[in-house]
């Protein structure tokens, strides 16, 4: 059990100031010691002071440069970028629902009006969210044009965690591998896109398409397992209402 003496006390006997003699020399050897520690740290700084403001200058510059960048360049780009991205845009959604789609396709990829089109946004704006989102544009532009080297092409390019986009760009890249008559390929990407989220609408759809080409390559088994799955995990799917054919004609190829 710890001791506190009262202050002024005075030792009564020679054990005591024994006592008292070694604890006052162990405490002046910590304070010996800590003043010996500060003193070397203090000429470690006065001999490197110049070194160490140099190091805190720069994680300083690269800290508020990075702040800077996002604030002052990243985000006024980002924003002119969607502002010039507008009316291409509005070719684009034109074409999906209009009747010159041709016409429409090409203007949202090289622009009109004096605007931007997509592979003008890739180009000038190239690293913002903008220029992803017009690689997606231009891919499926291209895939409806039936160019579909190029589509490939600016869909591997568009990047997202979006629930129905990322899936639907994966599969727009395997419609373009079955035009360019590369089932394999095409399976692939259909694989992909089923796989990357479960959602009632892609889901399905590329499940299906992967089940037909791994029915036209000869892989029954495959496609079996795919359009049962639509029909156990996807009954209100539009997929559904048709897969029992496929499912048939699955199961007579792979002989069950």
């Amino acid at each position: 059990m710890a001791t506190y003496n009262k202050r002024g006390y005075k030792p009564k006997n020679k054990v005591e100031k024994e006592q008292n003699i070694e604890a006052d020399s162990t405490t002046a050897e910590v304070f010996n010691t800590l003043d010996e520690t500060a003193s070397k740290t203090e000429e470690f700084v006065q001999k490197n002071q110049k070194y160490i403001f140099v190091i805190i200058g720069l994680v300083a510059v690269i800290v508020l440069g990075s702040l800077g960048y996002k604030e002052f360049i990243a985000k006024p780009k980002q924003e002119s970028a969607m502002n010039d991205m507008f009316q291409a845009q509005k070719y684009f959604d034109q074409a999906v629902t209009g009747v010159e789609k041709d016409s429409l396709y090409n203007l949202a990829l090289n622009g009109g009006e004096g605007k931007f089109g997509m592979l003008d946004i890739i180009e000038e704006y190239s690293g913002t969210p903008s220029a992803n989102l017009a690689s997606y544009y231009a891919g499926t532009a291209y895939l409806r044009l039936k160019d579909y080297k190029k589509a490939v092409e600016h869909l591997e390019n568009f990047k997202s965690d979006d629930e129905i986009l990322a899936p639907i760009a994966k599969g727009n890249i395997g419609d373009a591998f079955v035009q360019l008559n590369q089932p394999e390929e095409a399976l692939g990407y259909y694989e992909q896109a089923a796989e990357m989220r479960n959602n009632e609408y892609t889901t399905p759809m590329y499940l299906f398409k992967a089940g037909a080409i791994a029915l036209d390559l000869g892989k029954a088994d495959k496609a079996l397992t795919y359009f049962k799955g639509i029909k156990e995990d996807y009954p209100n799917s539009t997929e559904a209402s048709k897969v029992d054919v496929f499912i048939g004609k699955a199961q007579v190829l792979a002989g069950k």
